[in-house]
């Protein structure tokens, strides 16, 4: 999770940010829609269209009003964050009075309120190394932390130990884990943790019999382009494929950009696109990222997290908003385009197609799918759609020469009818009513052939 240093100075530094970002203007591609922000009240609907999927966002005891969660979209709130101390105590609580309005709030929505400890705690998890390591401090801690729930109702703890080591480290992490886990669940309440988005050999294996769900911080990889779906993928396949339970592996996406580090809702404020994902240099998840991360999630995961509600923007442009349309099925219907999200094609070869990020032509090579194999659908009118892939356009070069996914500016060579086969395949129709094929990966790809069999037809996110 991210931490603040002081809140007071977060704070200062986001109103001078947020004046800054209001001057500058959005210079991703003209041509991605930037729709106003609608702050007409949102109907509510039930989280549950999806059984024992969790819908898990994290609200900062510095950020974000209460009455502003749209609780009618989550299962679980955590409250950011208390610190522990070397010798297993617990540090102040940072604005009661909102905690506590949280947890009468939430509970009276049917949601679950949790507290997060730590939260890479200024940059370090000295605290949690210290009181993990001596058996006294780490029953001290165990015992003060159930009692702390009591004390404020709540349903569970959530530890933000974020980054456990190898050796003694992983070992204490564990036994703490262990303790807690008993103590907590005696109790009837839960456990959880936010852990690395992937390579995280501090958590052991046995703290997945312990927690009740793990959130997979699948974010802050790399500069502004920290949490593209690609990261998504690795980190759950990477917990999961550690034998983490898949209803336990919670999918974590950033309600923030990278560089710097800015809100979406500053960002929707300076100009940036709800549709988009790059705005000024900066590197954030727009919905129809967010809505394919989500379809991952559902598909292979046990829930979604969200870093956190307050950066979040309001009405037509909620990133929640979209997570929860995808859970209560309010995507297109089978055999229509899934306008607006994220997806992969896979050949006839079993290979991908990749957009080789418009620097040549368009192959279908590819062993596995990454950010140039995956492919943003976009409605382009009339029934017909755009395939975008790093901010250009696919396009079918009008059946002249092999099809390019260059086009910064999308016309009539860039539209394409969607067209389902009776085996669930896609086909791909050019405006020149030709369909795409993928020339079974031993030539660039064409957009030339009068029919479609099996070189033009595609399995879709496989």
């Amino acid at each position: 999770m991210k931490k603040t240093l002081n809140s007071r100075l977060l704070w200062c530094i986001a109103v001078v940010f947020f004046a800054l970002s209001s001057c500058r203007k959005d210079n991703f591609s003209p041509n991605q829609p930037n729709g106003p922000v609608d702050n007409a009240p949102q109907k509510a609907v039930n989280v549950d269209a999806v059984p024992g999927f969790k819908v898990v966002g994290y609200l900062p005891s510095w950020a974000g009003a209460v009455s502003s969660v749209q609780f009618s979209k989550l299962t679980h709130v955590n409250y950011a964050f208390v610190q522990p101390t070397t010798s297993g105590g617990i540090g102040p609580v940072d604005n009661v009075s909102k905690l506590q309005s949280l947890v009468s709030t939430g509970h009276a929505n049917g949601v679950k309120v949790l507290v997060s400890f730590g939260g890479w705690n200024d940059g370090n998890d000295s605290a949690f190394e210290t009181l993990a390591a001596n058996a006294t401090s780490r029953n001290n801690f165990v015992t003060n932390l159930v009692n702390f729930a009591n004390q404020y109702n709540l349903d569970g703890i959530d530890i933000d130990w974020e980054y456990p080591d190898d050796g003694a480290s992983a070992n204490n992490y564990a036994a703490l884990m262990s303790s807690l886990s008993t103590a907590l669940h005696n109790q009837g309440k839960l456990l959880t943790a936010a852990v690395i988005s992937n390579d995280g050999s501090g958590v052991l294996n046995s703290v997945f019999g312990v927690v009740d769900f793990l959130n997979l911080m699948a974010y802050d990889g790399d500069g502004s382009n920290h949490s593209p779906y690609s990261l998504a993928q690795t980190s759950l396949n990477y917990w999961i494929g550690r034998g983490l339970p898949k209803a336990k592996a919670i999918l974590g996406v950033p309600f923030y950009g990278r560089e710097p580090y800015t809100s979406y809702a500053d960002i929707l404020a300076g100009g940036g696109s709800p549709n988009s994902d790059s705005w000024n240099g900066i590197g954030y998840n727009g919905i129809p990222t967010i809505k394919s991360k989500t379809t991952l999630a559902i598909n292979q995961g046990g829930g979604i997290m969200m870093w956190e509600l307050s950066q979040d923007a309001t009405g037509a442009n909620s990133l929640l908003s979209a997570i929860n349309s995808v859970i209560n099925g309010t995507t297109p219907p089978s055999g229509t385009p899934p306008i607006g999200t994220v997806i992969s094609l896979k050949g006839f070869n079993n290979k991908y197609v990749s957009g080789e990020n418009g620097t040549t032509a368009m192959t279908c090579t590819r062993t596995t799918a990454g950010d140039w194999e995956h492919f943003t659908v976009l409605d382009a009118g009339a029934g017909k759609i755009y395939l975008r892939s790093m901010g250009k356009y696919v396009s079918s070069e009008n059946g002249t020469q092999a099809i390019t996914c260059n086009r910064t500016t999308p016309g009539d060579w860039e539209k394409f009818d969607w067209i389902v086969t009776t085996d669930g395949k896609i086909t791909l129709r050019g405006n020149n009513g030709k369909f795409i094929s993928s020339e079974n990966g031993t030539q660039a790809m064409t957009c030339n052939r009068a029919t479609a069999s099996g070189w033009e037809a595609f399995g879709l996110n496989q």
